[in-house]
């Protein structure tokens, strides 16, 4: 009953709610027309040329990096094979963070094949405010029709560069996303909260990167005690329907952001992002409203792991 009911959920989703393409303006919209329009739904709209305005997209080279914010110290992760805070082996994995001068990271950047490990900057704690201050003038401060539209200012502004090879790992946040791309591209995978049945979530117990300062290999540490993380060990590039058949009944849906570009991502959309070497973007947080829209969510969270913990099949 319940897996019949979540079937049908999912098929009136496709048709009512899950847009058949992303949306894409040419123009940023009024706070009151981005509300209506993309807030109120929940669904994800393109803003090309967004935040071409900014000096930032034809300052930032690394030359002027350098000399802006070379010598100040930033926290950096660095793991074997790109993927930070991910499943590996069955445990998640989180990265090494070792704090770096800037000008160090560019070095890595410019000449990656003399390094072990990737290295990609990803600390998610508002750290262009607090590492990257120097460069503020080069941005706006916050996203103005976005904060006229959600009644608050961000939560967070993160800063974001690194290697090609570095991958975000599918996920959702309880956060309503303003990503904008300085230099570069980054291509998104997309899935509505409305996948969440077909998404498969395991208990994993927590770990950490480390290099082995002797052999130079990185090694997989697990956290002292019980800690677990609840995450997803599907990949969505390249998903295993075997493992995951009830995965073939989601709708992910790709998209590029270029530099100059801005991506309103809604609060509880699952994605996976990949990027260009040396991609530098910077995303914006703000709370989400933890309303009605919230609750139901919860029930279907529910109700999804009803067929999952019985281990129902297609």
């Amino acid at each position: 009953m319940v897996e019949s009911s979540l079937q049908t959920f999912s098929e009136n989703c496709k048709d009512l709610y899950f847009p058949s393409t992303i949306c894409e303006v040419q123009q940023v919209p009024s706070p009151l027309e981005f509300h209506r329009r993309w807030v109120c739904p929940n669904v994800p709209l393109i803003v090309r040329g967004g935040i071409s305005h900014w000096p930032a997209v034809h300052k930032w080279t690394h030359e002027y990096l350098r000399d802006k914010i070379g010598a100040r110290t930033v926290t950096v992760a660095v793991t074997p094979n790109g993927y930070a805070d991910a499943v590996h082996d069955g445990l998640f994995v989180m990265p090494e963070e070792r704090r770096l001068p800037f000008a160090k990271f560019l070095d890595i950047i410019e000449h990656e094949s003399d390094f072990k490990g990737v290295f990609y900057v990803q600390k998610q704690n508002s750290n262009f405010t607090d590492e990257f201050e120097p460069l503020a003038d080069d941005v706006d401060v916050d996203i103005a029709w976005a904060t006229a539209a959600f009644a608050k200012a961000p939560d967070a502004v993160n800063f974001w560069m690194g290697d090609a090879r570095a991958v975000t790992s599918m996920h959702r946040d309880h956060y309503e996303n303003i990503y904008c791309v300085v230099k570069g591209r980054k291509d998104f995978i997309l899935l509505p909260p409305t996948d969440l049945p077909w998404i498969p979530y395991r208990n994993f117990r927590t770990a950490t990167y480390r290099e082995n300062r002797d052999t130079g290999m990185f090694e997989v540490v697990p956290t002292d005690g019980d800690s677990s993380v609840p995450w997803i060990p599907l990949d969505p590039e390249s998903p295993d329907l075997v493992e995951y058949p009830r995965y073939r009944r989601a709708s992910p849906v790709k998209l590029s952001l270029r530099a100059g570009d801005l991506l309103y991502l809604p609060s509880l959309w699952f994605h996976h992002v990949r990027q260009s070497h040396g991609c530098i973007a910077l995303n914006f947080w703000y709370d989400m409203e933890f309303d009605l829209k919230y609750c139901y969510y919860k029930l279907l969270e529910a109700l999804a792991d009803i067929p999952e913990r019985n281990h129902t099949s297609l």
